[in-house]
């Protein structure tokens, strides 16, 4: 059996969880959130067995892509005065995925 972790922008987690429930998939989320740009995300934990794994992989591809947006950032300068927000290009959406070989398994 497999635990399939996705770390997943919370812009997409809606239609990965309809396209993951269309397989026969089941997934615990999690709310979580990025340290770069502090953006919210989602979290799944997906367990599968291990024939099933390369199949949730590619829903989360075909779901989960990834995007460029422009970002307002504020950068560090010594002088507080002299602070100017300026926009950046980020690239956005995908997913982190790792896969983990579960060595037990309860329902309880």
């Amino acid at each position: 059996m497999k635990l399939v972790m996705c770390v997943v922008d919370d812009m997409d987690i809606h239609a990965l969880l309809d396209a993951l429930s269309e397989g026969g998939f089941q997934a615990t989320k999690l709310a979580s959130s990025g340290g770069f740009l502090r953006r919210g995300n989602t979290t799944l934990l997906i367990g599968v067995e291990d024939d099933k794994k390369e199949e949730v992989i590619q829903v989360v591809r075909r779901v989960c892509k990834p995007r460029k947006q422009m970002v307002p950032m504020t950068p560090m300068l010594a002088a507080e005065e002299s602070i100017i927000p300026v926009d950046v290009m980020v690239r956005m959406g995908g997913a982190t995925v790792f896969v983990l070989d579960v060595v037990e398994n309860y329902k309880i």
